[in-house]
């Protein structure tokens, strides 16, 4: 055991801190809001949009446009026999608190460029993605309840599918309002 030795090249720490340094640099005012998401993933979506609001109309608010980040991994406790991962379900976990006038984009995503078992890495949500599911007779509820969110999202156009990175650092939560 005394030659063995491990090597962090990379954390999701790391890939915040660089997320946020880019964001700033294009002209978002930026927020690191956890290195530690944990959690039942709908619920922590549904925590992050909340914090970030709250930012937003505090007295000394986050000026707009505004670029939110949290990392970590989530868990999802499978109830329904859908397709999904902890990506997708943070995401539909927050399709109804963002809808409405705000102008807010969640981004959901897991570094490796895998959400469970989907080829997706991850969705995004928008202030319009509620309103634009129940056009097509969607209700996120349902698919929370069935953990298939990969469906509710594949039909909006709304997955991010980017292939392996053959890298993982845990996964990255962006709210971006402007």
């Amino acid at each position: 055991m005394d030659r063995v030795t491990n090597l962090i090249i990379g954390s999701n720490k790391d890939t915040l801190v660089h997320t946020d340094n880019f964001a700033r640099s294009i002209g978002f005012n930026t927020r690191i809001l956890t290195t530690s998401l944990k959690g039942e993933a709908s619920q922590a979506g549904y925590r992050l949009c909340v914090e970030a609001k709250a930012l937003l109309n505090h007295p000394h608010p986050i000026r707009r446009p505004a670029c939110f980040l949290a990392g970590g991994a989530t868990t999802v406790t499978v109830r329904g026999d859908g397709l999904g991962g902890r990506n997708l379900e943070l995401a539909l976990g927050t399709v109804k608190s963002i809808s409405g006038s705000d102008q807010i984009v969640l981004v959901s995503l897991a570094t490796d460029g895998g959400d469970g078992p989907t080829d997706a890495a991850g969705a995004v949500a928008t202030n319009e993605t509620y309103t634009r599911g129940l056009a097509l007779g969607f209700d996120p509820d349902d698919y929370l309840q069935k953990n298939d969110s990969y469906h509710y999202f594949e039909p909006l156009d709304d997955l991010i599918k980017i292939g392996p990175t053959l890298t993982n650092v845990n996964d990255l939560v962006l709210i971006f309002t402007t």
